[in-house]
């Protein structure tokens, strides 16, 4: 066993993520076709690839396994265990050349996140986090930073658009009392976040398979990932994400955002 999870499937997951890998890599920077989804989100033979091919690995590994995947839809969403997949987080990153992009597995065993890794196939850095165990920056252990002040914190958020009405008031309110505030990273953000670079990662508007893999990681690094109301992240949440390192930061910053 590591932590909660046997030992087998953290070993499985990261077979998911080495074959992901470089079909990512070898459509990065070439003239791939884009699509839009029915949500205008992009989509490229990449993101279709990569998911088939972790698919492949769960139908012949863990046949009685669910999965929940982004571009290939969901099976056996009831079975004890099942996987969560976003085979690219950051597709326009992607698309664009910018390498802050990453694949994003996450393992629920009866409605809870115990396994996430998040994987920058270009970089070839990847994060682990396995519930009852520290979280991994390329196998070392990785830790988040003390910053107990709103006034000293860096943070980051993806974009704009992921604000609709009634988020983007208090999130302009929070990045007005933060030291420093950026747009950008996709979920590259939160992995450094775990790493200590980053203090608060607040977001919007995201899907499960955009936040599932990164509450195992964080948590795993010491820090904390829950909704604007500082409740616990989960299969039914509504998409609105933040994550600290440090828990009087987390609680400054659900203060403003539930205001």
């Amino acid at each position: 066993m590591a932590g909660s999870v046997p030992a087998e499937l953290v070993a499985l997951a990261n077979s998911l993520a080495d074959a992901a890998r470089p079909i990512a890599a070898r459509y990065f920077r070439t003239p791939v076709t884009v699509d839009d989804k029915s949500d205008q989100s992009p989509v490229t033979i990449a993101d279709r690839e990569a998911e088939t091919a972790m698919r492949e690995l769960l139908a012949r590994h863990v046949p009685e396994h669910g999965v929940f995947g982004e571009e290939h839809g969901a099976v056996r969403t009831d079975a004890e265990y099942v996987w969560v997949l976003d085979p690219i987080d950051g597709t326009k990153a992607f698309i664009t050349g910018l390498p802050i992009f990453g694949t994003l597995i996450a393992l629920f065993h009866r409605g809870r996140p115990v396994l996430g890794i998040i994987d920058q196939p270009i970089l070839q850095e990847r994060w682990l986090g396995v519930s009852g165990e520290r979280s991994t920056f390329n196998g070392k252990p990785i830790s988040v930073r003390p910053c107990p002040k709103l006034a000293d914190a860096y943070m980051y958020s993806t974009a704009p658009g992921m604000f609709p009405a009634g988020y983007a008031g208090p999130h302009r309110t929070l990045t007005e009392k933060v030291k420093y505030f950026r747009w950008g990273g996709d979920c590259y953000a939160y992995g450094l976040l775990a790493l200590g670079h980053v203090d608060l990662v607040v977001e919007a508007s995201l899907k499960l398979y955009d936040f599932a893999a990164l509450i195992p990681v964080i948590q795993g690094a010491g820090g904390l990932i829950t909704d604007w109301k500082g409740g616990e992240l989960g299969m039914r949440s509504d998409g609105a994400v933040v994550a600290a390192g440090d828990a009087a930061l987390h609680r400054a910053a659900i203060e403003v955002l539930s205001a």
